[in-house]
């Protein structure tokens, strides 16, 4: 078995609700309003246990995660559209993809409003100078606005891993070091 065959099977199915959830959403001129419900429905998922646990577990029937976020939608004030995508995802028991959904949502935005995201792993956090350095550095190389998603990982012990759509490019010291072991081995 392929194990990235369950993946591609969530992004696929996370890819088509959003699809009609941001065609909806542009038909009705209304992606700005979406694209805080995302956010705020994003930082839910990452702050909440209990929604994680609702969205994931197989012990909830279809009634109870409906129910339940069907009540997440209404006390977050989430826009019509968004809330009966949820609703029907519970329907189907496909809740699971909510993650995936919530990212390919952003995704189809921001190529709408001509940006790309650029996943950035740094050594420490970086200040917010020197993101916007890095955003405008970005964005004169690929020629579009750039959203910086910033992680910090000190293994990586100083430098960046920057990667743009099908591009990487890894500056970090633990690379570095890396590939002067294995030019050692080759030596010795």
């Amino acid at each position: 078995m392929d194990v990235s065959e369950p993946a591609s099977i969530s992004s696929g199915i996370a890819s088509r609700y959003a699809t009609a959830v941001f065609d909806l959403a542009k038909e009705a001129g209304k992606i700005a309003d979406f694209e805080s419900n995302i956010a705020d429905l994003e930082t839910a998922l990452n702050d909440s246990a209990d929604l994680r646990d609702l969205i994931s577990s197989p012990l909830y029937t279809r009634d109870q995660q409906e129910a339940g976020i069907a009540a997440v939608a209404k006390a977050m004030k989430l826009r019509p559209n968004l809330a009966n995508a949820l609703s029907l995802m519970a329907q189907k028991r496909r809740l699971f993809v909510l993650p995936q959904f919530l990212a390919a949502l952003k995704a189809l935005i921001a190529e709408e409003k001509g940006e790309i995201t650029a996943d950035v792993t740094a050594a420490k956090k970086l200040t917010k100078a020197q993101e916007e350095a890095l955003a405008k550095a970005l964005k004169e190389t690929v020629g579009k606005d750039v959203n910086l998603n910033v992680a910090v990982d000190s293994a990586l012990i100083g430098g960046l891993v920057v990667k743009v759509g099908s591009k990487m490019i890894d500056t970090s010291i633990r690379s570095q070091l890396s590939k002067l072991q294995n030019s050692m081995k080759e030596v010795g």
